[in-house]
């Protein structure tokens, strides 16, 4: 993204990158957001809202205010019209409107009015301050088009070549990339980007349940009301990625960079679709968050590059568990996903606590652990099931269904399987507790 600031004489472009921790495969790949969707468009605020209001509260602070000047359209789409419309009413002269966001800052829509061929002609005849030729850019839209064609001086019957709009690859809230694929239909040199579209499908597909946690990334289950062809049905809300599908996506995505690189032409074959610093808060976010010690991100990067990852961050490469306590675990566990879960969590927090002068806070962070990862999908699920039963009776006020629904859930709490005693050597998860002996152990 690239911001101008004016001086006396001239504009400056500045080009603005999202804080690294906010970057897309971070939170895809990194935290297991799903794709952006239009109830989830967690992508727009950390990539482009956020690193230019950074910038402009910069300015603001140097200067004491600032005007934002945006090249929005009301040509663009019906509803960035009927956007900028509302707008309208608040300003305080032509074109000039507040900041709703940013105290001391006012905006400017200079082109507001403009028609698609009014922006083509003034990009013809003037060059822009980033050094690129308008004309590839004209080709490049020309090529996005589905009949390859793109007029400038036309009458109103004839379709504009800016009808093509472009903007991140990776986007999932478009239904179809129309651009990137009749800019690969109509150019034989463009074939190169036919493994960007492809990975773009994959990460639209509309059904992901299969690779996605049945929780929320708090640990919580959720659940919502799924309409069927036969009814509905309560369901878990689907949550992050799980590892397999986390791993899996960077293994891919590294597949198509090193694909790129071989077949693109020669002045982009040192395209980067991940940096390493992403790849380091990644590792870091896999380790640290979701205590995923096997540490498998550089194996991953190994295998499909042939190169050594080298992580810069300080102490990235310390760690008291590895793989091989990892593989300890899972043969321990049996195939137990929960189990294993719950081992890796707990290893890890005294891990991480372990080299703390004070250890405040162990006690909470392990029965936190307990309540996120010690039941087995299906008991958690059913819990759920029953607090949402729960909450609708009171709501309701239906207090019979109230109290038998409580008693009910006491008596399954203190049930004990018939045949277990909770012995020293025999105890339930459920009737584990902690006890705060010493909190500065």
């Amino acid at each position: 993204m690239s911001v101008l600031t004016a001086s006396v004489t001239a504009f400056a472009p500045h080009l603005l990158q999202p804080d690294f921790k906010e970057t897309f495969w971070v939170g895809l790949i990194g935290k297991g957001y799903p794709a952006p969707r239009g109830k989830f468009r967690w992508c727009t605020e950390r990539l482009k809202i956020n690193p230019s209001n950074r910038f402009i509260r910069d300015v603001i602070r140097a200067s004491g205010e600032a005007i934002v000047v945006l090249g929005t359209r009301k040509a663009e789409s019906t509803k960035r019209a009927s956007r900028m419309k509302k707008l309208e009413a608040q300003r305080v002269r032509d074109r000039l409107s507040p900041n709703m966001n940013l105290p001391n800052s006012l905006v400017y829509s200079p082109i507001e009015d403009w028609q698609n061929d009014e922006v083509w002609i003034y990009l013809m005849q003037w060059e822009n301050p980033w050094g690129y030729s308008n004309k590839d850019l004209f080709s490049m839209y020309r090529g996005a088009s589905a009949d390859n064609e793109c007029p400038l001086v036309v009458d109103t019957s004839t379709p504009s070549c800016g009808s093509s709009r472009f903007g991140c690859w990776v986007c999932t809230l478009v239904s179809q990339d129309k651009s990137l694929t009749a800019m690969i239909q109509n150019d034989e040199d463009k074939e190169w980007m036919q493994p960007l579209l492809d990975f773009r499908k994959e990460l639209d597909a509309e059904e992901t349940r299969d690779k996605r946690d049945f929780r929320r990334r708090n640990g919580g289950v959720q659940l919502y009301e799924r309409n069927l062809e036969d009814g509905t049905s309560i369901e878990p809300i689907p949550g992050p990625f799980i590892k397999e599908a986390r791993e899996d996506w960077l293994r891919k995505l590294l597949t198509v960079q090193q694909q790129i690189r071989q077949t693109a032409p020669e002045n982009m074959r040192d395209i980067t679709l991940i940096t390493l610093e992403e790849m380091s808060e990644i590792r870091r976010i896999w380790l640290e968050e979701r205590h995923e010690f096997d540490d498998s991100l550089p194996g991953i990067y190994q295998e499909v590059t042939g190169e050594v990852f080298h992580d810069t961050r300080p102490g990235a490469d310390y760690s008291l568990l590895g793989r091989d306590e990892w593989i300890v675990l899972e043969e321990i566990c049996e195939g137990d996903a929960m189990h294993l879960e719950l081992m890796a969590k707990l290893l890890d927090t005294e891990r991480q606590y372990r080299k703390k002068t004070r250890r405040v806070g162990i006690y909470e962070t392990l029965e936190k652990c307990f309540n996120t990862s010690s039941r087995s999908p299906e008991d958690a699920i059913k819990n759920a099931r029953l607090k949402r039963e729960l909450s609708e009776a009171v709501s309701q006020g239906d207090v019979a269904k109230v109290k038998q629904m409580t008693l009910g859930d006491v008596a399954a709490m203190n049930e004990v399987d018939e045949g277990e005693s909770e012995s020293d050597e025999q105890i339930t998860w459920a009737s584990m507790k902690f006890s705060k002996i010493n909190s500065e152990e």
